[in-house]
């Protein structure tokens, strides 16, 4: 099984992302994700980002969500983390906006894989005190720790 350390690295760790929807929260994060990557581009990453939340929102509660794909030209899978300037409407489960969002890139082919990865993320990010601490007043560094620990 892949664990978060081996699909999030120090440098996919962002704070105080700007954006004022959920579509625009998507571009920027496709902008950061393009700019991290020679592997896919910021245009491939935001349409298959937004083609998965037209299927329904990855938004799950609690205030956050994890909008994920699979993509062609994606070598392994990488995880980013995200953490708003400001809380937007994600259509969430419990109508509440988001301010934390875990990304998940997966290869085309990495199906099983894909869904034992975003099980094991859901399940990290619905512990209220884990969620908290990350709300709190912190570093890049400590969300890295705390998310892969």
């Amino acid at each position: 099984m892949v664990t978060l350390s081996e699909i999030l690295s120090p440098q996919c760790v962002f704070l105080d992302v700007p954006g004022t929807s959920k579509k625009k929260v998507l571009q920027n994060i496709s902008q950061i994700l393009g700019e991290c990557s020679a592997s896919f581009s910021a245009n491939d990453v935001f349409d298959h980002l937004i083609a998965r939340e037209r299927l329904g929102s990855t938004g799950f509660g609690n205030g956050v969500a994890i909008p994920h794909c699979r993509l062609a030209h994606c070598e392994k899978m990488t995880g980013a983390f995200f953490k708003l300037e400001n809380p937007v409407d994600f259509d969430s489960i419990d109508k509440k906006p988001v301010d934390l969002i875990f990304v998940l890139l997966v290869p085309e082919k990495q199906t099983t894989l894909h869904l034992e990865v975003l099980s094991k993320i859901a399940e990290k990010f619905s512990e209220n005190d884990f969620l908290e601490s990350l709300r709190d007043d912190v570093t890049s560094d400590f969300l890295f720790q705390k998310i892969t620990g």
